[in-house]
């Protein structure tokens, strides 16, 4: 029951993380399909050629996506007649890295690390991609443009039928299997398997992470998370990038849909290279971008998640399912609610259209001109659908650059609800309730962790002298954590409590009164 419960679990949270992914996949999808049109898709992207392998890389960096969320686009770049390697350069750039994800990284101690390795992707892009199109050449398809819809509301409403119809096409089915991994993941790795492995003084801690990281799947924002940590504690960074090359970057439903549509073969030939390359670039970073300050902590909760959540025997107080609740009740965010019940919404309208309209009649209908011309209007422009099509990838861009200020919110904000999250974890852990403190401190991380982005996006730049108040709070927090889960006397974690407390008060006096640049 532990082992089911723990992939319910995992599965759930993984699902809730990637569904505004997804849904940015579908939308870009569908824009690619009935506004940009296969022709001036592959021109976008390019095809066959190291510069094509440049132009994936730039737009996968630049659009908002995930290793789930790239599936959908994958298939409609392979329908444009994309070269393979072109298309993979694709897949796996665009989950490394999305705008708020970037911002989290450069407050890291060391932000030229981030910037490192996102050129590292680069290379991984161009050296695997390149040698892939060389082994295996004129892997092009000849491009046969659909019908387009006309411009007006029919053309709007195309994109919309074009999303519900796919999202519950083989790209729910792909999706499906990439969330296996997870599910497997937490079926053979008992909980804290992963505290103690990934340092930098174990040498095969980047081979270990490549057999965690491949089934595994994880968001851009959360691995970021995860990176903060491995620099913080003194874990391996050779690790790190491989975490962020693979386990941000591929998952089951993406290695699917490679074998389905190019067979095993050229699956295979493009993983060991991928695996290669990206084993070789992690041993040749670990000692040139391994921080000077970081303190081997030797323990590490950063990678519980690719882990089961509970141990064999042991029963969560009030059951597994409310403990699954519960959990999925206090890590889910607004943004990843409101992305699951619009993707909810448009498995829903995808099902209906599949079951009352399996022959294309609307779609049909979508593309019939109006029998008569009524002419233009005196203020209307008509844009050429391409145009229109960058534009609304460019919306999509420019709406993740807001959500980064929603996401971030001003330091006054983030200390206002840190306050209340910290009280809940410090009083819960003095009064005794240690599974009400273990819940609340990674609310308590997190809302540190926004408050100083939050900072750093309105003023340019955050001052050491903040980030060390912001470290000292994280590392008194992880110490309350310990204490906690290691079941340690009840004074000992009023002792741990209380020194956070204090830490945060020195945190929220630093935010108050000092100049933040």
């Amino acid at each position: 029951m532990a082992l089911l419960w723990g992939i319910v679990l995992r599965v759930i949270q993984a699902l809730l993380q990637g569904a505004p992914f997804i849904l940015t996949g579908l939308c870009i999808a569908a824009v690619l399909d009935k506004l940009l049109g296969r022709v001036h898709t592959r021109r976008l992207f390019g095809s066959n050629s190291l510069s094509s392998l440049v132009q994936s890389w730039l737009i996968g960096m630049i659009l908002p996506g995930c290793s789930l969320g790239v599936i959908p686009v994958c298939r409609q770049l392979r329908a444009s007649g994309i070269a393979v390697g072109t298309i993979f350069a694709f897949a796996l750039s665009s989950p490394l890295f999305d705008p708020l994800s970037i911002l989290y990284g450069l407050t890291l101690s060391k932000p030229l690390s981030i910037m490192a390795f996102a050129a590292c992707s680069l290379v991984v892009v161009m050296l695997s991609g390149g040698l892939f199109d060389k082994l295996f050449p004129g892997t092009e398809l000849p491009v046969v443009e659909p019908p387009a819809p006309p411009p007006g509301a029919k053309r709007m409403l195309a994109i919309a039928v074009a999303m519900a119809r796919e999202a519950v096409s083989g790209t729910a089915l792909l999706v499906g299997i990439g969330l296996l991994g997870v599910g497997i993941l937490a079926v053979l790795l008992p909980p804290g398997t992963l505290q103690n492995v990934l340092g930098h003084d174990n040498r095969a801690a980047p081979l270990l992470m490549t057999a965690v990281a491949l089934p595994a799947y994880a968001t851009p924002m959360t691995v970021m998370g995860q990176l903060g940590s491995m620099f913080q504690h003194g874990n391996s960074i050779g690790a790190a990038f491989v975490l962020l090359s693979f386990g941000a970057g591929m998952n089951l439903g993406l290695v699917a849909w490679m074998w389905l549509t190019y067979g095993w073969r050229k699956l295979a030939v493009w993983l060991v290279l991928m695996v290669a390359v990206v084993l070789a670039i992690s041993y040749g970073i670990e000692r040139p971008l391994y921080p000077a300050d970081a303190e081997d902590a030797g323990h590490t909760h950063a990678f519980d998640r690719f882990c089961g959540p509970y141990g064999t025997g042991a029963v969560p107080a009030g059951g597994f399912a409310a403990d699954v609740l519960h959990r999925i009740r206090m890590e889910t965010l607004p943004h990843e609610w409101i992305g699951a019940g619009l993707l909810g919404v448009l498995m829903l309208a995808g099902a209906a259209l599949r079951r009352c309209d399996p022959a294309g009649r609307v779609d049909a209908w979508l593309l019939r001109a109006p029998e008569k011309d009524r002419g233009v209007g005196r203020y209307d422009i008509v844009l050429p659908a391409p145009v229109l099509a960058l534009a609304c990838l460019g919306g999509i861009v420019a709406a993740s650059v807001v959500g980064c200020y929603a996401y971030y919110p001003p330091p006054e904000v983030a200390l206002e609800e840190l306050s209340a999250a910290n009280v809940e974890a410090v009083t819960s852990a003095i009064s005794g309730d240690t599974k009400r403190a273990a819940d609340w401190i990674p609310v308590c991380e997190g809302w540190n962790r926004r408050l100083v982005v939050g900072a750093y996006l309105r003023h340019g730049r955050v001052s050491d002298y903040h980030r060390a108040k912001s470290r000292l709070y994280q590392d008194r927090l992880e110490e309350l954590e310990h204490a906690v889960e290691d079941g340690d006397p009840a004074a000992e974690v009023s002792r741990h409590a209380l020194d956070a407390s204090r830490a945060f008060r020195y945190l929220g006096a630093a935010f108050r009164s000092e100049p933040l640049d």
